[in-house]
């Protein structure tokens, strides 16, 4: 057990980066968990003697134009964040991956299933949100959906690509001589191969679909606005960017640091899992 954790530590020895932004991600999962014990006050509390206050005193981070503690709200707002998150990684994996292996066995369909994939990923990823969520309605799920639409494609061709290569290898090819059938060869062969490729995919999705969500919420498409989101914060603070601009610094900061912190695990993931980049940090 030692072995194994030295073995995974040290690309986080090396860059000391990647382990503060675990420890963000940490804390962020811990606001989530721990909302109600951690805020100090309810987040859709509206006191309108204390609206508009700076930071300090009694509110940590100030209030807003209702009089709601921004503190409270940026805590309560990491639960959306893990839930858009985990909601769009689930979706695109949960039908990218089976849509690129099977797209990869079968080159029929694969002709079929991969043009699809490329019309989707000619229109730009906002748009086609955007587009979607006309369509679906407001919604925290229908934003998981649309978002979740957007990183298939992604996710599909990464899949599609792997796939292509494994079922090329010997061993597949010998599994196949001896009779074994394509459920046999995708459960023992090409998903347990998948797993490295997958995981790195995934963080990345997570970061960008933290993105996504505060484009949504900004612009009154993503989670309704009686639920505390770190875009929704954005939103309603804009107005005032000249009277009270810290409104705008703290959501935006938790959504850049969000982020960038899956970023910087994603790298230390295909760091430690590809042997083309494995080289470079040692084994």
């Amino acid at each position: 057990m030692r072995q194994i954790l030295m073995i995974w530590a040290r690309p986080l020895a090396l860059r000391p980066m990647t382990a503060i932004g675990i420890a963000f991600l940490l804390l962020i999962v811990v606001f989530a968990a721990a909302s109600p014990w951690i805020a100090p006050y309810s987040p859709n509390e509206i006191d309108p003697v204390n609206r508009l206050l700076p930071p300090g005193g009694a509110h940590l981070l100030g209030t807003d134009h209702f009089g709601r503690d921004t503190f409270s709200r940026l805590v309560y707002g990491s639960r959306l964040a893990l839930l858009i998150g985990v909601g769009v990684v689930t979706f695109a994996l949960a039908s990218g991956v089976p849509i690129g292996i099977l797209s990869a066995l079968y080159p029929t369909l694969g002709k079929v299933l991969m043009r699809m994939v490329d019309v989707l990923m000619s229109f730009p990823s906002l748009l086609l949100a955007l587009g979607l969520i006309v369509i679906l309605g407001q919604g925290v799920f229908n934003a998981i959906l649309a978002i979740g639409l957007i990183y298939l494609t992604t996710t599909a061709r990464i899949v599609y690509g792997v796939a292509l290569r494994l079922k090329a290898e010997p061993y597949v090819e010998a599994a196949r001589s001896a009779g074994a059938g394509p459920w046999w060869i995708i459960t023992r062969h090409i998903l347990p191969n998948m797993i490295s490729p997958l995981l790195v995919q995934a963080s990345f999705v997570f970061a960008f679909a933290q993105l996504g969500a505060a484009s949504l919420d900004f612009l009154g498409l993503g989670a309704p606005p009686e639920i505390p989101s770190w875009g929704n914060m954005l939103a309603e603070s804009r107005i005032y960017i000249t009277r009270a601009s810290w409104l705008l610094i703290w959501p935006g900061l938790m959504i850049v640091l969000t982020a960038f912190s899956l970023n910087l695990v994603g790298d230390a993931l295909r760091d430690r899992m590809d042997p083309r980049f494995r080289k470079m940090v040692g084994k």
